[in-house]
């Protein structure tokens, strides 16, 4: 990258001398990119499927709680520094970012408790790890499996930004149709997704269970990579220095992933943004220097020159006004969209609230409640990813179109996210329901009502001679016994049947509130970024033009003596910028970078 920074370099020195700070800004930020080419992975999966092992055997390094209950609770980011150190971001209610540092050691104690009242928004760890020092970025998510609704939308929306996805599914099972859900929505939004099937090393039979998960990602039509990896022989491979034990974990096959997929695509991401970057900046100084190359060579052409940049400025002023038809189609497509996602979000939450209801007319809730919760809140969990993903891919849709407004000004790059993290979700919990009465409970209510045909029978039978307690009079108060029992049974099924629906109708409505507003805040992020973006391009391209119709203009006045000396300097920078330009289309093919191991 030691070239590409030598030419954005030269790109920044030629803005900077014509005086457009706009462009400076731009290639600066680009310039950042290069020299610190972090690279996002986020590791996914359902409960105790072993992410916070894998992640301590790929750093060497023993920082993740492991256990058999739920160890990670919040997202943890972990980064490189020379000296470890943990910090706490909470959310403030200036929807703004609070860090609190907190010694490492005491990572595994860290709670909702913790925070003293705020939400915890992720875990920021900072380690010496060789890994970590070639600009990997590890993320480290709760268990998508939870009894919440925050989890798979929460690790979601972290992969439009994410370099690479790795879910992590254990050997003792096939992959689940939550899964499949899960890696079909996470490969459309982050294509370096894959796979890795954990723990071979305690499941004989995994080849078995590698094999059938081939076949699901088949028929699911899902070409992502699946690799079998074992976080404890990798780890006994470090320690003992084994290179056996280290080719029989998987791990060899993990970096190659790594080094191709993630690496090399976001070098040639990074290559092409930049060549994007410095191909519009010498545009934008080609402009000026060109016109008034023109003006000073041939004074007859200056009038045609300044007439048709004066024609090109009335176009730009057009689209740069607040009724710009760019706007409009801007303006327009939000409103669209969020009127849209509302309504794709609420009609999957009626179909789910439909079904959910019509189950429990057919069944007891009282037996199946655990049942129900899991269905529920994996269903709206993929309803929640589902909405998202629609809503992400309109948004690439709507830029599209504002794009098109801007095609006689050649500048149609689109913003680099258009959905940006910062939702801040709530966990959602269905309540329990009130469990069935037990079976001495039971007793007593048949005996209450075999206690009046007793009677009522045994009175009448005594005027035939018979005693109170007689065959007649039992057999009556055993069916009336069974009736009052079946009675009070179907009132408590029906009970329960009203409670669960409520139970499900309130955890629906909560889902729907914060998702409702998660999804609006999220429209707003869309909206700004878009914005933003085509009115730089638009205050870019009116500048250009006004800039070269001065500088055009001038040229036409300036004194003979002046004209040649001028028009050299000219030239000279317009060969540079011409350079420039060549280097931005001509960029090396990216050259693989080897992964600490």
């Amino acid at each position: 990258m030691d070239s590409l920074l030598s030419v954005l370099d030269n790109t920044v020195a030629a803005a900077r001398a014509a005086g457009r700070d706009d462009l400076v800004a731009r290639l600066e930020t680009a310039a950042v990119r290069v020299r610190d080419p972090r690279r996002r992975i986020v590791v996914a999966g359902q409960l105790d499927q072993g992410k916070s092992r894998f992640i301590n055997a790929l750093l060497n390094v023993e920082i993740c709680p492991v256990g058999d209950d739920v160890t990670t609770r919040f997202p943890m980011q972990l980064a490189y520094a020379p000296q470890p150190r943990a910090e706490l971001v909470l959310a403030t209610t200036a929807s703004e970012e609070e860090r609190v540092e907190f010694p490492i050691e005491h990572l595994a104690s860290i709670d909702e408790r913790s925070a003293q009242g705020k939400q915890i928004l992720r875990i920021e760890v900072h380690l010496p790890a060789d890994l970590l020092a070639d600009g990997i970025v590890l993320i480290d998510t709760p268990g998508i499996g939870a009894r919440t609704t925050a989890g798979i939308l929460g690790v979601l929306e972290m992969l439009p930004a994410a370099d690479a996805v790795l879910v992590i599914s254990d050997a003792s099972t096939e992959l689940t149709a939550p899964e499949l859900t899960f890696l079909r929505q996470a490969s459309e939004l982050c294509p370096a997704t894959a796979v890795l099937m954990s723990k071979t090393d305690l499941y004989p039979h995994w080849r078995q269970v590698f094999e059938a998960d081939r076949e699901h990602l088949r028929k699911a039509n899902l070409d992502v990579p699946l690799l079998p990896i074992s976080a404890l022989l990798r780890s006994h491979a470090l320690r003992l220095q084994d290179a056996q034990l280290g080719a029989e974990s998987g791990y060899g096959q993990l970096y190659q992933f790594l080094r191709e997929q993630v690496v090399a695509r976001d070098e040639a991401a990074t290559r092409a943004a930049i060549a994007r970057e410095m191909s519009s900046a010498a545009e934008h100084l080609a402009l000026a220097l060109g016109s008034e190359l023109v003006a000073l060579r041939d004074p007859r052409q200056a009038a045609a020159a300044v007439g048709e940049l004066q024609s090109a400025k009335a176009r730009a002023q057009q689209l740069h006004r607040r009724t710009a038809a760019w706007q409009q189609t801007l303006a327009d497509g939000i409103t669209d969209l969020a009127g849209d996602v509302d309504h794709d979000l609420r009609e999957r939450l009626r179909e789910i609230a439909r079904t959910g209801e019509e189950w429990i007319d057919d069944h007891d809730p009282g037996r199946h409640w655990g049942a129900i919760t899991e269905w529920l809140t994996g269903t709206v969990d993929s309803a929640l990813g589902d909405n998202l993903l629609w809503a992400h891919a309109r948004a690439e849709t709507l830029a599209d179109q504002v794009a098109e407004h801007f095609l006689e000004l050649g500048a149609v790059d689109l913003p680099a996210a258009l959905d940006p993290s910062g939702a801040t979700h709530r966990t959602g919990t269905l309540g329990d329901l009130e469990p069935d009465i037990g079976v001495l409970s039971k007793v007593l209510v048949g005996m209450r009502g075999s206690y009046g045909g007793v009677l009522m029978v045994g009175l009448a039978t005594t005027f035939a001679g018979l005693a109170l307690l007689n065959p007649i009079s039992l057999g009556a108060g055993v069916l009336v016994g069974g009736k009052a029992y079946r009675d009070d049974k179907q009132a408590r099924l029906t009970r329960r049947r009203t409670e669960a629906k409520n139970a499900v109708r309130r955890f629906l409505d909560d889902v729907a509130f914060q998702a409702g507003k998660d999804s609006r805040d999220r429209i707003h992020r869309i909206h700004r970024a878009l914005r933003d973006h085509y009115a730089g391009i638009a205050e870019r391209s009116l500048r250009s033009i006004d800039e070269s119709l001065t500088a055009a203009q001038e040229a036409a006045s300036i004194q003979a003596k002046h004209r040649a000396e001028r028009t050299a300097t000219l030239e000279h920078q317009l060969t540079a910028v011409a350079a420039l330009r060549n280097h931005a289309t001509t960029l090396a093919a990216p050259t693989r970078v080897p992964l600490s191991k």
